[in-house]
């Protein structure tokens, strides 16, 4: 199992469904890396997220997809 996927359960109420949406500070703590540096990689659409109302949020999906791209990324240079 991947540790964004760890990461996504551990968010989630222990008795609830896994979260569908994350906040950018959820996302950001899936890929170890600082609020900042989340919304500068959604910014520059490496990361995607949409908003919903007001708030800003990541699909819970979004973070191993952005890197499974960085993994293939480097893969092929």
């Amino acid at each position: 199992m991947s540790s964004t996927s760890v990461d996504s359960n551990r968010i989630a109420q222990a008795d609830g469904p896994a979260p569908v949406l994350l906040t950018v500070e959820e996302a950001a703590r899936c890929l170890r890396v600082g609020r900042t540096t989340c919304f500068a990689l959604i910014r520059t659409g490496e990361l995607e997220s949409l908003m919903v109302g007001g708030l800003r949020r990541v699909p819970a999906d979004a973070p191993a997809a952005y890197l499974a791209r960085r993994r293939a990324e480097r893969q092929a240079a």
